[in-house]
């Protein structure tokens, strides 16, 4: 999904985005309106710059585990590690 064409979708909504991660955005949870992520495509982001093992140290403690308020994205585990 493109996130441009979410926020013109959602233009009454505030929607959190996770900076560096537009590409791995799967859909929006109507909801709670909030972005989902694929977990496997952000760590396909953070790869670009560090190994896999330390891909998934730094998502796991730097970005999935920041709880930034109600609006903090929704992280699909769509691959397991």
């Amino acid at each position: 999904m493109n996130i441009q064409t979410i926020l013109e979708q959602y233009t009454d909504e505030e929607l959190l985005i996770a900076v560096g991660f537009d590409s791995a955005i799967i859909g929006v949870d109507e909801s709670s309106m909030r972005l989902i992520y694929s977990v496997e495509k952000c760590l396909q982001i953070l790869c670009d710059d560090m190994t896999y093992e330390d891909a998934i140290e730094h998502f796991e403690f730097n970005v999935k585990g920041a709880y930034v308020g109600e609006k903090t994205p929704i992280w699909c585990s769509d691959n397991f590690y």
